[in-house]
């Protein structure tokens, strides 16, 4: 994959443990241009997730976490939240889950689509 420009492959982390390679390149190519298109930073809060650490967090039995389709980006406030989803939403994304105070982005094509979910 190239480059990102707006990430680091220590962004994305399990357990303590890189998990960059674990990482769909579509995801983390639409994830770059949601965030050069948002004009806001992402915080990266969760990525590719073993399936003890999916349990651990409540996490679904299916969840993309568990193939590296999906990552949760905080969000701290409403404005935040406006950006990130403008974002998202330009660069393709069509499965989005809004929670307190992150959101979540996937492109796992074996699940629905054309959602937004509030957890």
């Amino acid at each position: 994959m190239n480059r990102l420009k707006f990430f680091q492959p220590e962004e994305f982390e399990c357990d303590g443990v890189n998990c960059f390679d674990k990482m769909s390149p579509l995801l983390l190519s639409m994830l770059d241009m949601a965030r050069e298109m948002s004009g806001t930073p992402f915080q990266i809060t969760s990525s590719w997730r073993s399936i003890d650490k999916n349990l651990n967090v409540g996490g679904k039995p299916n969840s993309a976490h568990l193939r590296g389709n999906a990552v949760d980006i905080a969000c701290k406030n409403s404005q935040a939240r406006f950006e990130i989803m403008d974002g998202l939403i330009m660069a393709g994304f069509n499965r989005i889950g809004i929670g307190d105070d992150f959101i979540h982005v996937d492109v796992d094509e074996i699940l629905p689509q054309d959602v937004i979910w509030k957890y």
